[in-house]
């Protein structure tokens, strides 16, 4: 049987969560045109009945021109795409299920597609689409501006739709992440230069937006991670002090919850503590934190994208820093991806039927 750590309820912002597991956001690819199906409905409400304390949607695009990089992940913008992100949201509350969407925009990154192009130019702090790297113009300053609208909108419309909660995509090197990481961000205004507190004035702005439209009382979940999909070894903040100068630039600006993203949970963040990401950002700033990174599998997702097989995974390590008090929640991805009962296997000690991870589970949307 799991320890009981993972199924306490937990509360944040008067939103009451079951038990302490996150479905971690993970894009998908089957939305056709941008428009999210019954089936991609049916897929999130298959984890609400499997008691997933609350489901953190795949990436869905604001409302700006490249906003995405592929045709078939969805936007949440629209007048048709509102409508199936609302009957999403209803089919997972039918099942009794907690669900926010994830908000984002890809920045400057190349578009999967080779049959297709964003309808506008790519949106970066600088132009660079990693360090050195020439990819489009520098945000103008009313490109900022109508970025941070973008947000705002689809936050209030989320709200407006029944989602119980929003959650920033700001990390792994997307447009709000290329703010922060000065390898990308050269600007001289007031969203650039050497302090990261300064850099991250672009997020804090956003969020600020957001908790205007959505108001006081409505959560707002960050996701934020040192490393880049362009540099898996980056880091934004090398000293807790850094760590807290970013990070407190958020929570000030109105971020309830810090989603802490890692490629291994297990893994300490800096040197003589053996606190992860997420419990040294609990720690600096107080608020409730995220923890993600190959929960429950033995293999990391780099790896898996090369075809390798990740097998179940003992989560006692996880669940001896949850109970100490390092992070609040904890995020699953693949093991939830592959398997929709993967919280009810574990909650009931069914630990023999736990499906190992296929990058083929990728091809499907069950």
């Amino acid at each position: 049987m799991a320890s009981d750590v993972l199924f306490t309820p937990f509360e944040f912002k008067g939103l009451k969560l079951p038990n302490r597991i996150v479905m971690a956001p993970m894009t998908r690819s089957f939305s056709p045109g941008g428009v999210a199906t019954d089936d991609v409905a049916a897929y999130y409400r298959r984890r609400a009945e499997n008691q997933v304390g609350l489901i953190v949607t795949e990436g869905t695009g604001v409302d700006r021109p490249a906003s995405l990089n592929d045709p078939n992940i969805p936007r949440f913008h629209g007048e048709k795409e509102l409508a199936a992100w609302g009957n999403v949201a209803s089919e997972v509350h039918k099942a009794g299920g907690l669900i926010a969407p994830q908000l984002w925009h890809v920045g400057a990154v190349r578009t999967r597609s080779e049959t297709w192009q964003p309808p506008g130019p790519y949106d970066s702090p600088s132009g660079l689409s990693s360090p050195g790297k020439k990819f489009g113009e520098p945000m103008s300053d009313a490109e900022v501006a109508d970025a941070i609208r973008a947000f705002a909108d689809a936050a209030k419309a989320a709200k407006d739709l029944g989602f119980d909660c929003v959650e920033l995509h700001g990390a792994h090197g997307y447009l709000i992440d290329q703010f922060f990481w000065d390898g990308v961000n050269v600007r001289e205004d007031a969203y650039g230069g050497k302090d990261i507190a300064g850099r991250a004035g672009f997020a804090a702005d956003i969020i600020r937006a957001v908790r205007k439209a959505v108001g006081p009382d409505y959560p707002i979940i960050i996701r934020i991670s040192q490393w880049k999909q362009q540099d898996f070894a980056a880091r934004l903040a090398e000293t807790p002090q850094a760590l807290e100068s970013w990070l407190g630039a958020l929570v000030e600006a109105g971020a309830d919850v810090l989603h802490c993203s890692q490629r291994r949970f297990w893994e300490p963040e800096f040197e003589g503590s053996d606190l992860n990401f997420a419990g040294w950002a609990k720690k600096i700033t107080g608020v409730p934190t995220i923890t993600v990174g190959s929960v429950g599998l033995t293999g990391e997702f780099v790896t898996s994208w090369g075809g390798e097989v990740s097998q179940p995974a003992s989560l006692e390590r996880l669940e001896q820093m949850l109970d100490r008090g390092d992070f609040d929640l904890v995020a699953v991805g693949r093991a939830l991806l592959q398997d929709p009962e993967w919280v009810v296997k574990v909650r009931e000690g069914r630990q023999d039927e736990l499906q190992a991870y296929d990058r083929g589970a990728l091809a499907t949307l069950y």
